[in-house]
């Protein structure tokens, strides 16, 4: 953890220590900016009896919840989103790096990495692929990776906490506090339908906070239950089914509605059990994702099987293994986030191909911002602006977005300068895969240019 900054760590613990399952939202520091979704209080947020590990938002907003999640399973497939936060600010000047620029090699005597250590990049050969990339390399040699060497937004800011919730909000304003995908489910989702914003991790994705319709936040698959001490096996499945007449509809308003999230809490139990009889093999996944010590590979084997099921899911959120904030000790740190991070990646992909899946889905990887061109000195990189991002899937139109804009002209703090906007990102995203008004979603999205991102 060395190579953290304070900040780093500060805004981790913030987000993580108090919005876990079942204990609300984050807490926020006086005069930082508040994270997308504190505006979602305590009686927005159901985190039922025995230590329910599934936590739904907007239960105020709720219909009937068996009927709605029915016929949207049953209904027409609709296209998903899956974004994927790489935290700390990766470092895009070795993620994709620019082997044979002589500044790079002035500016990262330590730092640069060989030229022959990463596959060249087709598009623009005076790119290299970090050599951990080389399962998105392989992607990207099949048309499925789109690649944004240098994404960000005018006058960045380097504070992790800021930048990344402006990448949440989809706008560069602090007071915001909706998700840019919680506001689309706002316009396109259904009152009645969980799993239509789906958190794979403890607590929500701030990029999935909605307004208006409800979002769910779950670990994986099979960790949807209730827990109680020293109950489980045939004793816990008695429980349970003892509970569910409680879902039963009440004459009172307010039981009503605790009847209601009983009533959701056991038909998402039934939905999801299957995942914990199958999680042992992998969800039944037809490939073999990474082992390790980290989730990921498992959250991802999880999404495929669920999305293999029809569970009606449509913005996904979730956030990779390693440790970006490179302060010090960078190669090494790096490498090991992205070696797994790429590794689950193509497992996924190839996942959703052998499920018949694929034309479905596309996944964003992201960073709050880049690093700095030069390095410091203890064998690390500094808050920088542009960073890398990557659009994968079949329906991906495998092409660069925007250029590489060179180590020759630095912005005035010796960052990389950016060549597309996220938010023009969000709104082509919106408009060409989701078939959504980008204007209803994004501040000011007649502003942003809008690249073509989908075949």
């Amino acid at each position: 953890m060395s190579h953290h900054c304070n900040e780093f760590s500060r805004v981790s613990l913030l987000r993580r220590g108090a919005a876990e399952a079942g204990r609300g939202l984050p807490a926020i520091e006086s005069g930082m900016p508040a994270p997308a979704g504190t505006g979602l209080d305590r009686r927005s947020f159901v985190a039922g009896a025995f230590g329910l590990a599934l936590s739904v938002y907007g239960l105020g907003k709720l219909g009937l919840f068996e009927d709605g999640i029915a016929q949207a399973a049953s209904g027409p497939a609709q296209p998903v989103l899956v974004s994927v936060f790489l935290p700390g600010g990766a470092d895009s000047l070795s993620v994709l790096y620019p082997a044979l620029d002589p500044n790079y090699r002035k500016l990262r005597p330590k730092l640069a990495l060989p030229e022959s250590a990463g596959p060249v990049f087709a598009e623009d050969e005076r790119l290299h692929w970090h050599p951990a990339l080389q399962p998105l390399a392989t992607l990207h040699g099949e048309g499925k990776v789109s690649v944004l060497p240098a994404v960000g937004y005018t006058h960045p800011d380097q504070s992790h906490f800021t930048s990344r919730h402006f990448w949440e909000v989809g706008a560069t304003d602090a007071r915001l506090a909706s998700g840019w995908m919680g506001r689309y489910l706002d316009h396109a989702g259904t009152p009645d339908n969980p799993l239509q914003g789906l958190s794979l991790d403890y607590q929500l994705q701030p990029a999935l906070a909605s307004t208006k319709v409800p979002v769910a936040s779950l670990a994986a698959p099979d960790e949807y239950t209730f827990w109680a001490p020293g109950v489980w096996g045939e004793v816990e499945e008695r429980m349970l089914e003892t509970l569910r007449p409680l879902g039963a509809r009440r004459s009172d308003p307010m039981l009503n509605q605790a009847a209601t999230a009983t009533a959701q809490a056991d038909r998402l139990r039934r939905q999801l059990a299957p995942f914990a009889a199958n999680s042992e093999n992998g969800f039944g996944s037809p490939v073999q994702y990474p082992q390790g010590d980290d989730s990921f590979g498992r959250q991802l084997s999880g999404l495929a099987a669920m999305l293999g099921a029809n569970l009606p899911l449509r913005c996904v959120a979730l956030t990779a293994p390693g440790e970006y904030d490179t302060h010090s000790d960078q190669p090494q740190a790096l490498a090991d986030g992205l070696d797994l991070t790429a590794r689950s990646l193509l497992a996924f992909q190839r996942d959703l191909e052998a499920r018949g899946l694929a034309d479905r889905v596309l996944t964003l990887v992201w960073s709050e911002f880049g690093r700095r061109g030069e390095e410091n000195g203890s064998d690390g990189t500094d808050h920088g602006a542009a960073g890398s991002a990557f659009l994968i899937g079949t329906r991906a139109r495998g092409q660069m977005v925007g250029e590489f804009p060179g180590l020759t002209n630095l912005d005035e703090d010796g960052n990389l300068r950016p060549t597309s906007d996220y938010r023009g990102v969000y709104c082509s995203l919106l408009e060409q895969w989701l078939g959504a008004d980008a204007s209803a979603v994004i501040p000011g999205a007649s502003a942003f240019a809008r690249p073509a991102l989908v075949a």
